[in-house]
């Protein structure tokens, strides 16, 4: 991953119309998941719009995978109604991005890997970030938006680890079938 040809190989993706469909794809499919909100207390909701994004990160890679997230961003933003739009709210869900792709494109597959990359955007991107994005706008105490937070994401994490775990396993031979992720991804 800390190669030019890695970065590379995941920014070429754009340029490819196979995966432009499957972007096109997932970003649908965020937009659409986004969209589907369980709400546990102010402005923090349950959500399994991470499903379609870390499929997206395993298949194009990070980089691709974070300018698809910058377009899910501002569409979602353009397209609904659940709040003003805030550039750091972009920055979390290409880091979110970011993170998937770097732990899930073409590397083998664990559900450790799966559960680390899901642990840090839990706490790193969701909870530590997030609940300072939810105090810059709506004014409370960041540890008020933080102890919510880290409740919620710390009781959903196993079950998000163990969907994704389950769901990407499934998919992984017919993705590899159809070409779609290198062989090394087992």
């Amino acid at each position: 991953m800390f190669t030019k040809e890695y970065w590379r190989s995941s920014f070429a993706k754009l340029k490819d119309i196979r995966y432009l469909a499957i972007i096109g794809l997932m970003i649908a499919l965020k937009f659409i998941l986004n969209q589907i909100r369980i709400p546990v207390s102010d402005n923090l909701n349950v959500m399994f719009s991470f499903v379609p994004v870390a499929i997206e990160a395993m298949i194009v890679g990070p980089g691709a995978a974070m300018v698809s997230a910058a377009v899910t961003d501002t569409l979602v933003t353009m397209l609904s109604s659940w709040g003003p739009y805030f550039p750091g709210y972009l920055l979390s869900r290409v880091l979110g991005s970011l993170i998937f792709g770097l732990f899930l494109y073409r590397t083998r597959f664990t559900l450790w890997k799966t559960a680390l990359a899901k642990a840090l955007i839990n706490y790193g991107v969701n909870v530590a970030l997030g609940s300072l994005w939810s105090s810059m706008l709506y004014g409370k105490a960041f540890l008020y938006y933080a102890g919510t937070s880290l409740i919620k994401n710390t009781i959903l994490l196993p079950f998000e680890v163990l969907i994704l775990y389950a769901l990407l396993k499934a998919l992984i031979p017919p993705m590899r079938k159809r070409g779609l992720i290198s062989d090394t991804t087992i």
